[in-house]
C-alpha cells in the first residue's frame, strides 16, 4: 500500500467499541468483504475527508493510515483531522502511531518549499530522539531533532530559518518552541500542525499551556484562523494529587480541553485495549513501619545535628561573605536532610552510602565556600565509620533480617529486596524501581549492586534528573543506560520520575513503585513502563497506612472515571478560553513580532545578564530591592537601575518588563528580544565558519608580460644587471631588456644572494633603450630559452620540446636576458649567435675535427656547450688538449689504462678517431635556489661543476657555440635573481593598486615585499616582525574606536565586535576583497618551476583587480591558508605604521576596508560620589605622577563587578578592555623600536612575555594597587592574599613569571589595563602620557638578555628537535586539578611528571613541562 492510496483498509470489530468525542458526523465509508488467510473479516475504504484551508480554498485531506493500525487509532485519526483532538488512551495503546498516522495525512502540505511545518513536542530530552525514529520510521518528512544540549537556546533567526528550510517535521521539547515563539524565530502560522506529547502537563506556567496561552489563544481571539491543527496525548488528562471525585476530574478535563482547544477521544472501556495491548497487573506490597532501635538511631541523630550546629556556627564566626556564607549553608542544611532522610527511610547503612556519595560529588573548587561544605560531608562519613567500625558493608545481605534488626537496613528496603527475589526465575529480569528522591536512586543502586549478584547476575543503574544538583547526570549518559536496558545488559534501573513518561521498552516485565505515586498521572504512567505480557506493577505500601492505600485503590479506579468523564464532555460544545493573561501588559516588537510578556520578563532578564561578562568572582545578576521597588541591574549593563510603582504582587514583573522596554529601546536587546551580545557572537561564529576557497591566484607583474609582434620593430628598455661576488671572477653582467621603463626604485635596486662559498651582489642601473627586428627578438628569445632550459633541465628532449616560442597576439612573460662582453659593457650577440654554431667560420683553419655534427674546426670548440649521448650529459668545453685516444689514463681505483681502452670497457663504444686530440670540458652547472636567507652546504654536484673531463671530439654534439663559460656560470643565477626582481614588482604592483587611493612614496617597495613574504619562503625577510607591530596597531585603532562609538556597549560585546573586525575570519576577507591573495608570496622558490621568459608552456590569464581598470596577470594556482592572508595584512599595516606613520597605516586599513578613525570625543559619564572617599586618590596620582581631571574615571577604574554599590554605575571592564590595546601597541612600538635589528621571533617572543596577563598583575601587586581594588569577593581577598604572600619571597625585581607555581587572579592584571584605559581617556587619548605613567610600574621590562622561553614552547621545541612523542593526561574534578606528562623516545617513556593540586590547568600545564625540561637538561651531556 503506497502513501498516495486515497484509500486505506482498516480491520474493524463487529460492534463499534470506540466512542467520537466529535459533535460532527464521521464521514461516509464504503464497506467491502475481503479473505485474508482464510478469515472473513470487514474491512473499510475510507473515503478521503475535506478540509478547509487558510487560503479559504478546498483541499482533500487524504486520511493515510498505516495498514497495521488499530480500529481504535483510524477512528482517532479520522478526528484529529477534522478537528483539534487530545487523544487519551492508555500507555502502550500506540497514541504515537495516530499522530504519525496524522503527520502522513498532513505530509502534501509540509513538503518542501513549503514554509509550512509540523511541530511534534515532547516534555522530556530523552523522548525526542525516540519519537523523531518513530516519524523517521513510518514517514518519508524530514525530520529536525532539538534539545537544550544542542546549544539550541543560543540560536538566532537566520539558524531557525535555515531548519526550517531543511526538514518538515521539527520534534523538540515545549521550552524551545515557546522561546522561539517569544523570539519570534518560529512563528504560529509556520505551524501547519503541533503534536503534543503527553499534553496534561498544559497547566499553569508550563511551557505548554504558555504557548497555548501566549499565542495560540490570543491570535484565535483576535479573530486569526491561520492557526494549527492542535493534537494532543496523554494517558491521563489529569495531573491532580487527588482525583477523587467525579467533579474534580470533570473540572481538570473541561479545563484541559478548553486550553488545548481540543475535544477528547478516548475509548469506551480498557477493555477494547487490552485486546491489543498487555496491561500490567496491579498488586501490593506491605512493608512494617521503619523500626532502627532507638539507641543507634537516637545517638547518630544527635551527634549528626550537633555537627550541623558546629558548621552553622562557623559560619558564623568566618569571615565569608554574606552570599558565600548562605549558600554554603544552604548546601549543609540540604546534604544534612537528605543523609537523615535516609537514615530514616532507609536505614544506616544507606545513610552512610549517601554520605559517603555527597562527599565524593561535592564540589572542591578554589572557592571557599565549596572547601567548607565538602569539609562537613567529609566529617559526616568519619560519624558514620565511628559507629559502624566492624565494617558492615562486607557482611551487608547475607541476612536481611539480622541488618533489620541492626537497623542497617529498614522494612521497607528488605521488602524491595524480598520482591525483586521474588523475580529470581525471570530468565530476562526488566525492571523499573520508581523512588522520589534522587538520593533515594543512587544508595539503592549501590545496595542492589552489592546484595543481588550472591543470587544471580542482575546488574542495576540508577537514572535521576540531571539538574538536581546532587546528580548531574547527562542526557546521553541516561541514553546509553535506556539502551542497555533494552538490550539486557541492565536489569535493573532505580529511576525517579524522568522515566515514568514516555520510555518504550516492550521487555519491561516489572514495575516496582517504592515511593506511592505523588498523582493519579504518575500512577498511569509508571504502571504504563511495565509493556510485557503478564507483567507485574507493585506498590509498596506501609503496613497501616489506610490514606496511602485508600488513595492507590482511587487510582486504579480512576481510569474508569476519567473515560467517563471525557466521554461526557465530548458531546459538549466548547468553553471560551478566558484567562488574567489577556489582561497584562505585553511589550510587542512591531518589525518582528517578538514578544515579552509581564510573566516572561523576569526570566529575560536573567538571560540578559548572563550574557554580561563575568569572571570566577562574580556572575551577573540584576537584583531586586521590594521595599523601594527598585531593580538594580549589573554595573556592565547600560542601565542601572529601574523604579516602578503599581500592585505589589506584580511590582517585581513591571520593574523587569519596563528594563526589557528600556533595553530593547537603546539596542541591548534586538528586534529578537535577545541580547544584542547573543546576536554578534551567533554571527561571529557564522562569519568563522564561513566557507574559504584556499585555491587562490597567483599574479605575474605586468611588467613582465606583453604580446609579441613579428612584424614591428621593438623598443626596449635595458638595464644592466651588475654581479660581482667574493667568491669568483669567472662572472659577467646580464643586460635585462624589457618593454617598459621600471620604477625608479626598482630600477636602481641593490640586493644580495648567499652562495655556497661567499655572497652575490646584484645591482640594477638603466642604461637606455635598444631598438630591436622580430628577427632578433626572436633570436634573443630562443638564446635565453635554449640556455635556461639546458642549465634547468639537463634534458635534450626537453630542450627540443621548448623550442616553440610564443606566436603572435599570445601574452607572453616579455622581457630579455641578454650576455654582455666580459670587458666591455655591449651586448655579446656572438653568444646569441651560438645557438647555430654550423654558422660559426673562425676563416683561419678549415674543419678538421669529426663530431656528431660533422666537421668542424678547432675554434668552435673551445668555448662551446655540447651534449654526449652515450651519457646523456652536458659539458662546456675550454681548451683542446694534447692528449688523444691512445694516451694514458689513471683510473681511480690505481690502475693504467688508454682513452680509447676506457670507452670500449665503460661504454662499449670504439673511438673512430683516436688521433683527435681530446676537449677538456666541466660539467654544466646546475640551477639552485639562491633566494634563501643563508648559505647553502657544499655538495657532489656543486663540485662535479667544478671539476674537469676529457673528452673525444667525436662523441659530443655541439649544442651552442661559442658561448663564453663565464656567461653560462653568471646565467645559472639568473632564476633566483629574477624571482627576487619579479617579487619586487609584485609588491610594487601591490603599492600602485594602493597608491591611487592614498598619498604616493609612503612605504619602500622592500617593506612591502617584506609583508608579503611568509616565512615559509625560507627567505632572509618575512613578515612576522610586521604581523606583530601591524596587529598591536590594527587592536589599538579598532578598540578605541569601538569604545567611542558604543558608549553603552559592555566589554563582551566590545570584544565580539573587535573580533568581527580584527580576527583572521575578518582580515581574510578583507584581503580577498582587495586582491591581496595574488600578490602573496607563500613557498620557497623552486627553479624548476620558474617561468623561463619566452617559453611557450607557461599560460596566462588576465585578471582585473578594481573597477578603475587595474590588471595583472594569473599565472596559476596555489594553496594559500586564510590564516596567512590575514597575517598579510597585519604585516602591511605594520610596513605602512613603521615607514610613514599612524596616519598612513589608517590610510592602508580603510583601503582594505578597515574603517576606523581617531577622531576623539569626550567620555561623559554623570556620578553622584566623592572618589576621595571610596579611594586614596592623592596616593595613586602620585604613584601614577599624573593628576586627573576626571577622578571618577580613577574610580571606575579600580571597581570590580561584584561591587555592587550603586553610585558608581560602572566597573573596570570597558577601561579594561581599552587600555589592554592600548597597553599592547605601546610595548610592541617601544620593542620594535628599541631593538631594531632583533629577529621576527624574538620580537613576538618578548612581546607575549611582557603584555601577559600575569606580567600586569605581578606589577599591581608589587606597586600596591591591590589595596585599592573596590570588590565585594571574598574568594578574590583570600586569593590576592595568597599572592601577595608568594610575591614577598622574592626580591624587588620582577622574576620570570612562569617560574612560579601560582596562578595570578586575573583582576590584578586587569586592573593596570584598566588604568591604562581611565589615563588614555583623562588624557584625551595620549598614548605617551599613558606609557609615561604606566611604564615605571613595569619596569624592569624584557630585554634580548632576560628574555627566556616560555616552558611549554620550550619543551615543544625540544621534543620535536630529538624527534620525542609528548602524551598527556589531564582532568579537573571537583576543583583538584591532574596533569600527566610523559615524553616518550621510540614508544619508550623516558621522562614524566604529574601534577595534583588547585591550580588551572594552564598553570598546571606549565609547572609540569619546567619540571620535565629540568628533568631532561639533567640528562643532556653538558
Amino acid at each position: 500500500m503506497t502513501r498516495k492510496d486515497k484509500a486505506a483498509m482498516r480491520i474493524e470489530t463487529t460492534q463499534s467499541s470506540c466512542s467520537s468525542s466529535s459533535s460532527h458526523h464521521l464521514p461516509r465509508q464504503k464497506r467491502t468483504k475481503l479473505h485474508h488467510h482464510g478469515l472473513h473479516q470487514q474491512v473499510e475504504i475510507m473515503e478521503p475527508i475535506q478540509m478547509e484551508i487558510d487560503d479559504g480554498s478546498q483541499l482533500q485531506a487524504l486520511a493515510d493510515p498505516l495498514p497495521f493500525a488499530r480500529s481504535y487509532q483510524l477512528e482517532a485519526l479520522e478526528k484529529a483531522i477534522h478537528e483539534n483532538t487530545i487523544v487519551f488512551l492508555e500507555t502502550g495503546s500506540g497514541k504515537t502511531l495516530i499522530a504519525i498516522m496524522l503527520l502522513r495525512s498532513y505530509a502534501y502540505m509540509l513538503r518542501k518549499p513549503s514554509r509550512h511545518i509540523a511541530v511534534f513536542l515532547v516534555p522530556k530530552v530523552v523522548l525526542v530522539t525516540q519519537q523523531a525514529e518513530a516519524v523517521k520510521t513510518h514517514t518519508d518528512l524530514k525530520v529536525g531533532m532539538y534539545w537544550g544540549d544542542m546549544g539550541v537556546d543560543y540560536w538566532d533567526a537566520a539558524t531557525w530559518k535555515k531548519e526550517i528550510d531543511e526538514h518538515e517535521v521539527l520534534v523538540m521539547t515545549p521550552a524551545i518552541l515557546l522561546r522561539s515563539l517569544r523570539h519570534s524565530f518560529l512563528k504560529l502560522d509556520m505551524i501547519k500542525l503541533l503534536i503534543m506529547d503527553e499534553c496534561h502537563h498544559a497547566k499553569g506556567r508550563d511551557p505548554y499551556a504558555c504557548i497555548m496561552k501566549e499565542f495560540y489563544h490570543r491570535e484565535l481571539n483576535s479573530g486569526i484562523s491561520d492557526l494549527p491543527r492542535i493534537f494532543g496525548m496523554t494517558a491521563s488528562p489529569i495531573k491532580s494529587k487527588v482525583g477523587s471525585s467525579e467533579y474534580t476530574l470533570s473540572v481538570n478535563i473541561r479545563d484541559l480541553m478548553t486550553l488545548m482547544d481540543s475535544k477528547v477521544y478516548t475509548c469506551v472501556s480498557e477493555d477494547v485495549i487490552a485486546k491489543f495491548i498487555p496491561i500490567s497487573t496491579p498488586k501490593f506490597k506491605f512493608y512494617m513501619k521503619n523500626e532502627i532501635p532507638y539507641v543507634l538511631f537516637e545517638k547518630l541523630a544527635v551527634e549528626l545535628n550537633m555537627l550541623k550546629q558546629q558548621y552553622e556556627l562557623s559560619l558564623r564566626t568566618s569571615n565569608f561573605t554574606a552570599s558565600v556564607a548562605e549558600t554554603a549553608h544552604k548546601r549543609i542544611t540540604k546534604n544534612f536532610s537528605s543523609i537523615m532522610f535516609c537514615l530514616d527511610t532507609l536505614g544506616v547503612w544507606l545513610a552512610l552510602k549517601a554520605a559517603e556519595f555527597l562527599s565524593s560529588h561535592e564540589s572542591e573548587s578554589f572557592k571557599s565556600g565549596d572547601r567548607f561544605v565538602k569539609k562537613f560531608n567529609l566529617d559526616t562519613v568519619k560519624l558514620f565509620k565511628t559507629h559502624l567500625s566492624s565494617g558492615p558493608q562486607r557482611f551487608i545481605g547475607n541476612n536481611t533480617k539480622s541488618d533489620k534488626d541492626m537497623g542497617l537496613l529498614t522494612s521497607k528496603v528488605c521488602c524491595l529486596v524480598d520482591t525483586l527475589l521474588e523475580y529470581r526465575g525471570l530468565s530476562e529480569m526488566r525492571c523499573i524501581v520508581f523512588v522520589e528522591r534522587v538520593i533515594t536512586a543512587i544508595v539503592l543502586q549501590d545496595l542492589l549492586n552489592v546484595l543481588l549478584p550472591k543470587y544471580n547476575s542482575w546488574k542495576t543503574k540508577c537514572i535521576a534528573g540531571n539538574n538536581t544538583g546532587v546528580h548531574n547526570q547527562s542526557r546521553k549518559m541516561q541514553n546509553e543506560i535506556v539502551e542497555e536496558f533494552r538490550m539486557g545488559m541492565v536489569n535493573i534501573i532505580v529511576a525517579t520520575s524522568i522515566l515514568e513518561e514516555g520510555l518504550d521498552v516492550q521487555s519491561c516485565n516489572l514495575v516496582i513503585r517504592f515511593d506511592p505515586c505523588p498523582t493519579v498521572c504518575s500512577f498511569i504512567q509508571s504502571r504504563g513502563r511495565a509493556r510485557m505480557q503478564n507483567s507485574d506493577y507493585v506498590l509498596m505500601v506501609q503496613r497501616g497506612d489506610s490514606v496511602t492505600y485508600s488513595r492507590l485503590e482511587q487510582y486504579l479506579a480512576s481510569g474508569d472515571l476519567m473515560r467517563k468523564e471525557s466521554l461526557r464532555h465530548s458531546s459538549l460544545p466548547f468553553d471560551h478560553f478566558e484567562s488574567d493573561q489577556f489582561n497584562e501588559e505585553v511589550y510587542r516588537v512591531e518589525s518582528t513580532k517578538a514578544i515579552v510578556t509581564l510573566s516572561s520578563s523576569i526570566e529575560l532578564i536573567h538571560i540578559f545578564c548572563s550574557w554580561l561578562p563575568s569572571d570566577g568572582y562574580f556572575k551577573p545578576t540584576p537584583r531586586w530591592v521590594k521595599e523601594t521597588g527598585t531593580l538594580h541591574l549589573p554595573k556592565s549593563c547600560p542601565i542601572q537601575t529601574i523604579c516602578v510603582e503599581g500592585d505589589k504582587k506584580a511590582l517585581k514583573k513591571i520593574a523587569c518588563l519596563e528594563a526589557c522596554k528600556q533595553l530593547h529601546k537603546i539596542g541591548a536587546l534586538t528586534d529578537n528580544l535577545v541580547p544584542k551580545i547573543y546576536v554578534e557572537e551567533g554571527e561571529m561564529q557564522d562569519f568563522a565558519n564561513e566557507p574559504f576557497n584556499e585555491e587562490q591566484p597567483s599574479y605575474m607583474p605586468c611588467e613582465w608580460v606583453n604580446h609579441f609582434s613579428n612584424t614591428e620593430n621593438t623598443i626596449y628598455h635595458c638595464y644592466l644587471m651588475e654581479l660581482n661576488s667574493n667568491f669568483s671572477d669567472d662572472i659577467s653582467n646580464i643586460v635585462v631588456a624589457m618593454r617598459m621603463e621600471l620604477d625608479r626604485e626598482i630600477g636602481s635596486k641593490e640586493f644580495q644572494m648567499p652562495y655556497d662559498e661567499g655572497s652575490l651582489y646584484v645591482k640594477l642601473r638603466y642604461t637606455g633603450t635598444i631598438d630591436l627586428s622580430p628577427n632578433q627578438v626572436l633570436l634573443c628569445k630562443r638564446f635565453q630559452v635554449t640556455i635556461l632550459r639546458l642549465l634547468l633541465d639537463h634534458n635534450m628532449e626537453k630542450l627540443r620540446s621548448a623550442d616553440k616560442l610564443c606566436s603572435e597576439g599570445d601574452p607572453e612573460i616579455d622581457y630579455l636576458l641578454l650576455p654582455t662582453h666580459k670587458q666591455r659593457l655591449s651586448v655579446d650577440w656572438s653568444s646569441i649567435n651560438s645557438l647555430y654554431p654550423s654558422k660559426f667560420a673562425c676563416g683561419n683553419h678549415s674543419p678538421n675535427v669529426w663530431t656528431k655534427n660533422g666537421r668542424v674546426c678547432t675554434c668552435i670548440l673551445r668555448n662551446s656547450l655540447v651534449y654526449t649521448p652515450h651519457n646523456d650529459h652536458f659539458y662546456i668545453t675550454t681548451d683542446i688538449m694534447c692528449l688523444n685516444g691512445n694516451s694514458h689514463l689513471n683510473l681511480r681505483h690505481g690502475g693504467v689504462t688508454t682513452y680509447k681502452k676506457y670507452f670500449i670497457q665503460k661504454h662499449g663504444i670504439e673511438l673512430k678517431f683516436e688521433q683527435q686530440r681530446l676537449l677538456k670540458a666541466r660539467h654544466l652547472y646546475h640551477v639552485k635556489n639562491y633566494c634563501h636567507g643563508h648559505k647553502q652546504k657544499k655538495d657532489t654536484v656543486s663540485e662535479a661543476s667544478r671539476s674537469t673531463v676529457e673528452l673525444p671530439p667525436e662523441l659530443c654534439y655541439i649544442v651552442m657555440s661559442p658561448v663564453p663559460i663565464s656567461t653560462i656560470y653568471s646565467f645559472s643565477f639568473v632564476p633566483s635573481i629574477m624571482h627576487r626582481v619579479e617579487s619586487l614588482l609584485v609588491a610594487s604592483n601591490l603599492k600602485k593598486l594602493h597608491l591611487d587611493h592614498c598619498m604616493q612614496n609612503v612605504v619602500s617597495t622592500s617593506k612591502v615585499l617584506e609583508a608579503l613574504t611568509s616565512k615559509s619562503c625560507g627567505e632572509s625577510f618575512h613578515y612576522e616582525s610586521l604581523e606583530t607591530l601591524g596587529d598591536s596597531f590594527l587592536k589599538y585603532a579598532t578598540s578605541q574606536h569601538l569604545f567611542q562609538i558604543y558608549p553603552n556597549h559592555h566589554e563582551g560585546l566590545l570584544t565580539v565586535k573587535r573580533e568581527k573586525i580584527i580576527s583572521n575570519a575578518a582580515l581574510c576577507k578583507f584581503g580577498c576583497s582587495c586582491n591581496l591573495p595574488g600578490f602573496i608570496r607563500n613557498s620557497r622558490f623552486d627553479p624548476q618551476t620558474w617561468a623561463v621568459p619566452g617559453d611557450k608552456s607557461i599560460s596566462l590569464k588576465l585578471e582585473e583587480l578594481d573597477s578603475k581598470g587595474a590588471k595583472a596577470f594569473v599565472s596559476g594556482k596555489r594553496k594559500l591558508r586564510r590564516k596567512v592572508i590575514a597575517d598579510v595584512v597585519e604585516a602591511l599595516i605594520g610596513a605602512y605604521l613603521s615607514t610613514s606613520g599612524e596616519e598612513a597605516a589608517l590610510l592602508f586599513m580603510n583601503w582594505v576596508g578597515i574603517k576606523v578613525n581617531f577622531n576623539f570625543s569626550p567620555y561623559e559619564r554623570h556620578h553622584s560620589i566623592h572618589p576621595e572617599r571610596l579611594i586614596n586618590v592623592n596616593f595613586l596620582e602620585s604613584l601614577l605622577n599624573y593628576s586627573f581631571r576626571d577622578r571618577h574615571l580613577l574610580v571606575e577604574a579600580f571597581t570590580h563587578g561584584s561591587y555592587m554599590l550603586p553610585e558608581i554605575p560602572r566597573c573596570y571592564q570597558r577601561l579594561e578592555f581599552l587600555g589592554d590595546a592600548v597597553l599592547d601597541y605601546l610595548i610592541t612600538r617601544h620593542l620594535d623600536n628599541k631593538y631594531p635589528g632583533m629577529s621576527p621571533g624574538q620580537l613576538t617572543d618578548m612581546r607575549s612575555a611582557s603584555v601577559s596577563n600575569d606580567c600586569y598583575a605581578w606589577s599591581a601587586v608589587k606597586a600596591g594597587l591591590h589595596k585599592h581594588i573596590l570588590h565585594a569577593s571574598q574568594d578574590l581577598h583570600k586569593d590576592i592574599v595568597v599572592i601577595v604572600q608568594e610575591v614577598a619571597k622574592f626580591s624587588s625585581a620582577s622574576p620570570i613569571v612562569w617560574e612560579l607555581d601560582i596562578s595570578f587572579p586575573k583582576v590584578l592584571g586587569d586592573i593596570i589595563e584598566s588604568l591604562a584605559g581611565a589615563i588614555f581617556v583623562d588624557s584625551e587619548y595620549n598614548k605617551e602620557t599613558v606609557w609615561q605613567c604606566i611604564r615605571p610600574l613595569l619596569e624592569p621590562l624584557v630585554t634580548p638578555e632576560t628574555l627566556t622561553m616560555h616552558p611549554t614552547r620550550e619543551l615543544s621545541e625540544l621534543c620535536q628537535k630529538e624527534n620525542y612523542k609528548i602524551e598527556k593526561i589531564r582532568s579537573r574534578k571537583d576543583g583538584v586539578t591532574s596533569y600527566l606528562m610523559e615524553v616518550q623516545a621510540n614508544g619508550i617513556t623516558i621522562h614524566s611528571y604529574e601534577y595534583t593540586g588547585y591550580a588551572d590547568k594552564k598553570t598546571a600545564k606549565r609547572i609540569v613541562c619546567r619540571e620535565i625540561l629540568k628533568q631532561m637538561k639533567k640528562t643532556q651531556p653538558k
